[in-house]
This record gives structure tokens, sequence and C-alpha cells, in this order.
């Protein structure tokens, strides 16, 4: 764990994802300190460019609402959207991967085919069709992006159980009467998580990607704003005030690249550590 940590530290990459990561929490954790009113209110004459007035850094859009009060209240739904989603479908992905992996057979066979039916599907397409089915909301959007991830995790999951289902270790806990369930959760998944840890950054980076396009089609939840809400509603002004998609448009961009960064970084010390293993 020790020469896992120093490894990270020693690595550039993971180090910028990680302060870039760092910054874009501290904007979500005080978003709700320094705008109580939140991000709806008017806060000054419609379109004022970023500086032109003290306390408006950002400037306003088109109805006068700050747009620096809107970037860090859609910190929070957009990262929030982000790690849920990859939870959810890290959770299923892993179930139906590990269960698959080490039964094989004719389960699976059901769950395999089951995964090729949902990624025949576009991701895009199939995450617009469940939001619109379900209402726009939060949960809608946590869901659907969910949906769309699960499989990824599922057969990298198999992949790996499939590799470790033979090996030594596996056989000596079946020796000793060990369950199936006990064996899967704590000698099997624990030696499968270096790819899905990595897996899970840039599933977190690719959650807040889908949830930006589909705020910025309108298919987000309306009672909240988040950066590709933002993007969407400063799209009919572009003309008259670029900043209003540039500003929104950065901040997810450097969510995405710090959570890539971060996945780089891991990859590299895991793979590294696994050679010395």
């Amino acid at each position: 764990m020790n020469s896992l940590r120093l490894r990270l530290c020693r690595s550039l990459t993971f180090v910028v994802g990680s302060g870039l990561l760092l910054a874009l929490l501290l904007m979500a954790a005080t978003g709700p300190l320094l705008y109580p009113q939140g991000p709806w209110g008017m806060a000054g004459p419609p379109m004022t460019w970023p500086g032109d007035r003290v306390g408006l850094w950002l400037g306003t859009d088109s109805l006068g609402r700050d747009i620096m009060a809107g970037l860090l209240h859609g910190a929070r739904v957009s990262l929030w959207i982000g790690v849920a989603a990859t939870v959810v479908a890290l959770s299923l992905g892993m179930a139906i991967g590990a269960v698959t992996g080490y039964y094989g057979g004719l389960v699976d066979d059901a769950f395999m085919r089951l995964t090729d039916a949902v990624q025949t599907i576009p991701p895009f397409l199939l995450a617009i069709v469940v939001v619109v089915i379900s209402t726009p909301s939060v949960a809608a959007t946590i869901g659907a992006i969910a949906l769309i991830s699960w499989p990824s995790v599922a057969r990298l999951v198999r992949a790996e159980f499939m590799r470790l289902r033979e090996a030594e270790f596996v056989a000596s806990c079946r020796l000793l009467g060990m369950s199936d369930t006990r064996i899967i959760l704590t000698q099997m998944l624990p030696n499968a998580m270096a790819p899905i840890v990595v897996s899970a950054s840039i599933m977190v980076a690719s959650a807040i990607l889908i949830e930006s396009g589909l705020s910025f089609l309108g298919l987000g939840d309306p009672n909240v704003i988040s950066w590709g809400s933002m993007v969407g509603m400063g799209r009919s002004d572009f003309r008259a005030g670029w900043y209003l998609v540039v500003i929104p448009g950065l901040a997810i961009m450097a969510s995405v690249l710090a959570l890539n960064l971060m996945g780089d970084g891991l990859n590299d010390a895991l793979n590294t550590r696994l050679r010395h293993d």
C-alpha cells in the first residue's frame, strides 16, 4: 500500500488530475455557502460581461442570473450525477460479471446475451429514450447513464473472474470448504479490483459528459442547474455572449480531463505494482 501511494505521488498525471478534481470538489462544496440564494435569481443587468461589475466576476446571462452561482451550484449536480451513476453501474456490472465469470455455463450465456442486446443500442440514444419515458429528473438521468454503462463493467469483471477462477488460491479455498459467495467477495473480487478502479474514474468522466449532453438537449431535471444545462441555455445567446457557453464548457472539460488523468495515473501505478508482484 505504501509503495502504491508513493508511485501515485510520483505520477505527474495523477497529481495534476487530483489537483483539478480537488478544485472542482471545492467549487461544489462552497457553492451553497457563497450563494445561499441559489443560481436562479436575478443578480444584475442581463448580459453583463465577465469583469464588468464588481461581484459579478463571470458576468450574467440573458435573464440577469449570476454565471458564477450557476457554475458552483452546477458543479454539485454534475459531479453528483457522475459519481452516483457510476456507483449504480459498477454495482450492477460487478454483480453480473462476478456471477457469470465464476459459474460460466448457461448463466454466463444468458447474461452475456443480455449484455449484447443492451450494447447493440447506441448508448446516448438509449439514455434519451429512458429519460423521456421516465420524465426528466436527476434520478432518471442517473438510471439512464447506469443502464448504458453497466455492460462494459460486466464484461471487464467477467474476464477477470474467468482468469482467476482456475487459480491455485481459489482451488485451495474450495478445498477448505468456503462458500461460493465468500470466495467471490473475499478472495476473487479484491484481486480483480485494479482494472475496476481505473475503469471507474473513466466512467465518472463519461457520465458527466452524457449528463451534459442530456441537459444540453433540455432533458435534464428542470429544477436543478448543471453545467450541461448552462451550455444549453446559453447557446441561443452565443453571438451576443460567447462566455455563456465557454465558461461551463471549460468546467466540463476540466472535470473530464481531471478524471482521465487520474485514471491514467492509477493505471500506470497499478500495472507497475502487478509487474513487481
